[in-house]
């Protein structure tokens, strides 16, 4: 990147942003193929292969197991990129370079040197009757850029959905991490629990080391990652929730704001670990992390305990199962399919004691809103049902009502059709009912999609000015992503 001069054409992110959102999304049919990524990546010489790769895949924990990779590997003094999506907020928080999202004129940069190859691809596409590069693929393009010039020594990658064809599958993986494999984007990965395994195991590549996660359909997804995993002489280690494995949780204790855990890998046994997130399943995703480290690091052995300590203590994961609030207590979380609904409950029911919950959803037209909402109706007092700001995807708030009603009863339902005022309807809610005004045993939780989560935490989390941070000569007087006329 040109540190010396970044964004030396006063470019606004938000206009680079909306040219690339403008693209075609990866929910494409049309693009079900690594075309586009191979030619660009071809064309700058293939900077992908300047690095070591974690690749992970799953229905849910991808995000989450990620950021557990990325620190273990940072605490060991390598230089690491990782690449999320979606983002909540900012289209920064994709592209990380030791564990910090690259700046605007970073991003800018990036872009302005990646732009006409970008077009090129384009071009070349639209001769061959193909589409062009969709939004995910020129965001992907442009952190493999950016992490081979870095220089990075490890990527850490989420599959945007699947994996097969998924535009991060141009990355040949050291270490694949498998998720669970559930029923979710099943009409674009198919309608059985077999055919979305099957993609899935897209991103194992040859002589990799492949981890695989709990599975809740192990019978019929792990005879097919063991076919593809032989195919491709990989190694797999298995996590040992559903039956024998490798990997195992040995224990594990909640704890204030998150939980200690004891983990077992071939390589050794890590007591006393902490984590700095609730719920079972995170700390199965620390697990398949820590996998994945032993795999990319120029270690003999096990890894130092301490510095895995260290690394999973401080990783925090926006948006999955975050509290944002207290007095009254108010969680985010941006899961969308039931198996994330399972896990939420469970860590709810286990690390907090709510007299009253209430409630405040927005979700996807094609998702599995009834299921969804099926597994919540257990903990939650009432339900407000609204809309987040993807208006052409997000369920109409009438829509979602009557299905509400349906699970909940007509009684604990109440429909708010905007955000801020859902949000503070069930606030209202809960003051009315703490009679000590303390907020104690009584709460909100805001849910259903990463898009509703991202935007309330917009509304509800303090943000600092990044600038203010710079020293006062280089500030700007007024906020580049503002336009004042």
């Amino acid at each position: 990147m040109s540190i010396e001069n970044p964004n030396r054409n006063n470019e606004r992110i938000v206009d680079i942003e909306r040219n690339i959102m403008s693209r075609a999304p990866e929910h494409n049919k049309t693009n079900l193929d690594l075309d586009r990524m191979r030619l660009i990546l071809d064309i700058l010489g293939h900077p992908e292969q300047s690095m070591r790769v974690i690749h992970i895949t799953g229905t849910n924990g991808k995000g989450s197991t990620a950021r557990m990779a990325e620190s273990i590997c940072r605490a060991y003094g390598l230089r690491t990129g990782l690449y999320t999506s979606p983002h909540l907020e900012r289209v920064n928080e994709r592209i990380m370079i030791d564990g910090q999202e690259i700046s605007d004129d970073q991003f800018v940069d990036v872009w302005d040197q990646m732009k006409d190859i970008i077009d090129m691809v384009d071009a070349r596409m639209e001769a061959d009757g193909k589409p062009k590069m969709s939004f995910f693929e020129v965001l992907t393009a442009m952190a493999i850029w950016a992490f081979a010039d870095a220089p990075v020594d490890v990527a850490v990658m989420e599959v945007g959905m699947g994996g097969e064809w998924d535009a991060t599958n141009v990355m040949n993986a050291d270490a694949a991490i498998i998720g669970p494999v559930d029923m979710d984007h099943m009409q674009w990965l198919g309608n059985t629990v077999e055919e979305i395994a099957r993609t899935k195991a897209g991103i194992i590549k040859p002589n990799c080391t492949v981890i695989l996660g709990p599975q809740p359909h192990e019978a019929k997804v792990l005879p097919i990652i063991k076919e593809v995993a032989e195919r491709n002489h990989a190694t797999l280690l298995r996590d040992s929730s559903y039956g024998d494995g490798e990997l195992e949780v040995v224990s594990r204790t909640p704890a204030v704001g998150g939980q200690v855990v004891t983990l077992r890998t071939p390589l050794g046994t890590y007591e006393d670990v902490p984590i700095d997130k609730f719920g079972k399943h995170q700390a199965h995703n620390a697990l398949a992390a820590l996998a994945a480290a032993e795999v990319v690091l120029p270690v003999n052995g096990a890894l130092d305990g301490d510095l895995v300590a260290e690394a999973l203590s401080q990783v925090k994961v926006p948006g999955r199962i975050e509290q944002v609030r207290t007095s009254p207590t108010i969680i985010i979380d941006g899961g969308h399919n039931v198996n994330a609904a399972e896990s939420l409950r469970e860590t709810i029911e286990e690390n907090y004691h709510f007299e009253q919950l209430i409630g405040v959803v927005a979700m996807m037209a094609d998702k599995q809103v009834e299921e969804y909402l099926g597994v919540l109706e257990p903990i939650l007092t009432k339900i407000v049902v609204t809309r987040n700001s993807w208006r052409d995807r997000v369920m109409d708030p009438e829509e979602l009502e009557k299905i509400a009603v349906g699970v909940f009863g007509e009684d604990r339902v109440i429909r708010v059709d905007e955000l801020p005022d859902a949000i503070q309807t069930a606030v209202d809610l809960v003051d009315e009912d703490d009679e000590l005004g303390v907020g104690y045993g009584h709460g909100v939780l805001i849910c259903g999609s990463f898009v509703t989560a991202g935007d309330a935490r917009t509304m509800l989390v303090e943000h600092v000015n990044p600038d203010l941070k710079k020293p006062k000569d280089q500030r700007v007087a007024i906020h580049p992503n503002i336009d004042e006329s």
